[in-house]
């Protein structure tokens, strides 16, 4: 599978999985509601297997940081449906923000690494790292009994989409804004002459 195939699928189960945790949240408590939250943490786990395929050669720590941060992830929300009956939503509502804190901070060296590997322009790498560091702190505040969670989660929760949307169009590519040179210059770093132009 070619990275930019790896990528596509991946913008695919971001937006499905968003989608799919939103409406099986909405119908908390309901069968159907449970089972498209099961379905959300699949997808989540999957999103973490193709990151990893994508860039364990180019950023192995990274790639492993992102794909135990998605499998914690994907855990964790499956088990807050499980307890939500037997325990209530108080357990439930801990899984979910030990979730939130997962993915946002196991998203922060991923970012980084998009921007390394120029998957992303800068402005839009910057907006995830940014995101994921508020998302992250919002799941902390509430772990510790402070309601900002979800004001903290919106910029994060806007890049996925923006982020999702982008790699379904193009896959994991090269963003085509660089600034003219940085090619050559990348090539250089790494012992490879620029053919002449």
């Amino acid at each position: 599978m070619s990275l930019r195939t790896t990528g596509r699928c991946a913008g695919a189960f971001i937006l499905l999985a968003f989608v799919s945790y939103g409406i099986g949240s909405a119908l908390a408590g309901q069968f159907a509601g449970a089972a498209l939250v099961v379905l959300n943490s699949v997808m989540v786990a999957a999103i973490g297997v193709l990151a990893f395929r994508a860039l364990h050669r180019r950023q192995p720590v990274t790639a492993w940081a992102y794909l135990v941060a998605r499998g914690a992830e994907a855990f964790l929300l499956t088990a807050g449906i499980v307890l939500l009956g037997p325990v209530g939503t108080g357990a439930a509502d801990t899984a979910y923000q030990l979730a939130m804190l997962s993915l946002g901070l196991g998203s922060l060296p991923f970012c980084l690494a998009l921007k390394r590997q120029r998957w992303l322009p800068g402005w839009l790498a910057t907006w995830g790292f940014v995101g994921y560091a508020l998302l992250a702190t919002g799941a902390t505040a509430e772990l510790m009994g402070a309601e900002v969670g979800l004001v903290l989660a919106i910029p994060g929760g806007l890049f996925e989409i923006v982020f999702g949307l982008l790699l379904l169009a193009r896959g994991f590519a090269p963003s085509t804004a660089v600034r003219p040179g940085a090619a050559s210059v990348e090539a250089i770093a790494q012992g490879v002459q620029p053919t002449a132009q």
